[in-house]
This record gives structure tokens, C-alpha cells and sequence, in this order.
């Protein structure tokens, strides 16, 4: 129910259709590089899908942050803009629904901008490799790559939900961005900060760290609700 209202909120916005284009962006960069620089290709020892990853999936990943980055704040935008979160906490409507229903519905917008990356992938290993794709290690992909982008969608809700603002908050999202570049991935502790999970690829990801990021994701997701939790009811004793 809360998410299919939250569609209905943002379905004249533009913000699917940008989704829509900012997959197919993502996904044209394999593509445009197979095209220009497919000779590069021609001896490599590993797997094609694997391959492709290395070459592109850090430029593909960041691309996803900044859309789900920007989709968040313009869905708290419409919240704000004229007051419109002040006549909501009039309504018998908890607003910690309306921040799930706005989770699930970027949750699905990231499964839909991977489903199109995921189908460039494929047709790229198939088209220029001159073999079947691995189904297999495409939905594996898929899925790893979903529960590592999942903890920026609801931080960047969360910093969203905190700012009236909205170039605040996308401020905040893009600084965090290019601070998880200059990350070194070699201590996981480090690497496990939320902006810097979707940079991870499961292919060289080491064999005992995969459920470890996957655990920390869980975990970060479990306590961006938290901090909502808390901020709603400080709001909603200040108010």
C-alpha cells in the first residue's frame, strides 16, 4: 500500500523515465568499450563476464550511486516542497511507513537499473565473445550487486528525510561518493563503509569476505532504520 502511494507520488516527477535513461547509460558503457577497444580482448585468460567487470563496473557503480542518490532526495523533496510533511503527520498515517514504502520502491528501481546492466552484460559476452553467457554468474552478480547498493539507497533516504533541504542532502550523498574512491578496499573495515560497498565485485571479492559484506550491509541497513526511528520521534517531540 505505502508503496504503491509513493509511485503514485512521483510518477508525474520524471524520476522512473530518468531511471530508465540512467540505466541504459550504465549499461552502454561495456558496450561502447567492447566497440572501441575490442582487441583488447582477444587474449584474456579469465572469463569474459569477469573481464568486463574489472574493466567497467567501477564507473557502471558509480553512476548507480548518483542516481539512487538523486532519486532519494527529490522523493523527500516532494515531502517537503509546500509543507506537505506537516499535513501528512496530520493523517492517520505512520511516517515510518512512509519511509519503507519509499525503501521498497528505490529498492526496486535498483533492481531494475541492474536487470538493464545485467542484459548489456550479457549481450556483450555473447556478441563479442562468440559463447553463451553464464546465467549462473549473471544472477549471482545480479544479486550481490543489488544487497551492495541496497545500504546507500537508505542512507541517502535517511539523510534525505533529515534535510528539508534537498541539495544538502545530495551534497552530503556526492561528497560521501567520492570519498569511498579514495578508500583503500584492502582493510575491510574500511571497505565496508556504505558508499564503497557497491564498488565490490564478486568475482574478486576473497572467498571469506562475501558473506562478511553481505552481513555488513544487512547491518547497515538495519541501523539507517534505526536512525530514522529515532529522528522521527525527536521531531515529533520538538514539534
Amino acid at each position: 500500500m505505502n508503496t504503491a502511494l509513493e509511485y503514485k507520488k512521483i510518477r508525474r516527477t520524471g524520476i522512473i523515465p530518468g531511471c530508465l535513461l540512467g540505466g541504459c547509460l550504465a549499461a552502454f558503457i561495456p558496450i561502447l568499450e567492447l566497440a572501441v577497444r575490442s582487441e583488447q580482448y582477444t587474449n584474456i585468460s579469465q572469463q569474459p563476464l569477469s573481464a568486463l567487470l574489472q574493466a567497467d563496473w567501477q564507473m557502471m557503480a558509480m553512476l548507480n550511486m548518483l542516481l539512487v542518490i538523486t532519486v532519494a532526495c527529490m522523493m523527500y523533496h516532494t515531502e517537503y516542497a509546500e509543507n506537505a510533511i506537516q499535513r501528512i503527520t496530520t493523517l492517520p498515517v505512520r511516517e515510518e511507513g512512509i519511509f519503507l514504502g519509499k525503501f521498497i520502491l528505490l529498492s526496486l528501481i535498483c533492481a531494475v537499473i541492474l536487470t538493464i546492466e545485467m542484459v548489456s552484460l550479457m549481450f556483450c559476452t555473447m556478441h563479442w565473445f562468440g559463447g553463451e553467457s553464464n546465467a549462473k554468474d549473471l544472477f549471482q552478480n545480479f544479486g550481490y550487486f543489488f544487497c551492495m547498493l541496497l545500504p546507500v539507497a537508505a542512507i541517502s533516504l535517511l539523510f534525505a528525510s533529515v534535510c528539508r533541504n534537498m541539495w544538502i542532502s545530495l551534497g552530503i550523498d556526492v561528497v560521501c561518493v567520492f570519498l569511498a574512491t579514495m578508500i583503500p578496499v584492502k582493510y575491510f573495515a574500511l571497505s565496508i563503509f556504505p558508499f564503497a560497498l557497491p564498488f565490490q565485485i564478486l568475482g574478486e571479492t576473497q572467498a571469506g569476505k562475501t558473506a562478511g559484506y553481505l552481513i555488513a550491509a544487512l547491518v547497515e541497513i538495519l541501523l539507517v532504520f534505526a536512525a530514522e526511528m529515532i529522528f522521527l520521534k525527536v521531531r515529533r517531540s520538538l514539534t
